[in-house]
């Protein structure tokens, strides 16, 4: 195949580059950082890599490159989890998911021929937070600012249908791996100050890196699999059990929580992200006959931290 990929510096989109390259597939560099990208993917490393710079949220030339691909995965958005929320903020969130998802669209449909199929990133935060209920792909959408972001974000993907190229919405969980959440949360356990955060009482859906890769190759290449699917793994936990979990694996404490306002302090609203969750199945993703290499948690911080 040939593949578009948004986002594809990130924590998600390198990984992901790494697999597409290994088997043998030509990539698409879609960044705004192209001599950033050059550091991140060599040529020398990666030769059937083409780095394209584009300005996500404007039409461009840099629309015409879509024609060539097979598919189109969009990765990009302003990171969540870093600085406070400020008005100015919150609109750099919503635009670099919305604006930037209906320049793809735009390109696609201009397209001649078109890519086969979009996968589209989304988030949980789709469903709000909650400490009770429990979420699965047909479950409504939350009120708060994320879940309004998931929505339009979501909203604005839907529109490739009209041209005739299939959709693949992931609602990413918290991704594991080398770096992501997981590399700012391993540090204080590593000085024997780690444990859980607020209440420790808030869900925790998350997914190992390796496997949300492996469901976005799924979705690229099985023409069945189509719509929405979660892309977290089957078993969420709460957040005093990853502390627990990850100070097993670690063989260090897990005892000094980090109280609530220490982070609101830090991130304002945007604490919400980690002091609030949601317990999210996978169910329609199970349904497809996926099979997770890291179902449950210690098999997968295991595996990280070895």
């Amino acid at each position: 195949m040939k593949v578009a990929i948004t986002g594809s510096t990130g924590f998600v989109g390198s990984r992901l580059i790494q697999r597409l390259h290994q088997e043998g597939h030509k990539i698409v560099v879609l960044t705004r950082n192209t001599t950033f990208a050059q550091k991140v993917f060599p040529s020398e490393a990666y030769a059937n890599l083409e780095i394209i710079a584009y300005t996500p949220n404007a039409s461009g030339s840099w629309q015409n490159v879509i024609a060539s691909c097979d598919g189109v995965v969009n990765l990009a958005g302003e990171p969540i989890g870093e600085g406070r929320w400020t008005p100015e903020r919150k609109q750099e969130i919503l635009n670099s998911r919305k604006l930037g998802t209906q320049k793809i669209v735009e390109a696609i449909a201009n397209a001649n021929p078109k890519p086969s199929v979009l996968i589209n990133a989304s988030a949980i935060g789709y469903y709000g937070t909650s400490e009770t209920a429990t979420f699965d792909e047909t479950s409504l959408s939350g009120n708060d600012f994320l879940a309004q972001v998931c929505q339009a974000w979501e909203a604005e993907a839907r529109k490739v249908k009209d041209a005739g190229v299939r959709l693949v919405i992931l609602r990413f969980g918290i991704a594991l791996g080398n770096g992501g959440a997981l590399g700012k949360m391993i540090p204080p356990f590593k000085l024997f100050a780690g444990g859980p955060i607020g209440s420790g009482r808030q869900w925790f859906s998350w997914i190992h890196v390796d496997d949300l890769v492996n469901l976005i190759l799924q979705a690229l290449t099985k023409p069945e699999i189509e719509g929405v699917y979660n892309a977290t793994a089957p078993n969420p936990v709460r957040m005093a059990d990853l502390s627990q979990t990850l100070g097993r694996v670690m063989n260090r404490p897990s005892w000094l929580p980090v109280p609530a306002f220490a982070i609101e302090a830090l991130l304002g609203d945007g604490a919400i992200v980690v002091l609030e969750g949601q317990q999210v199945i996978p169910k329609r993703t199970v349904e497809t006959g996926f099979e997770y290499k890291y179902p449950n948690l210690q098999s997968a911080l295991t595996q990280i931290l070895s």
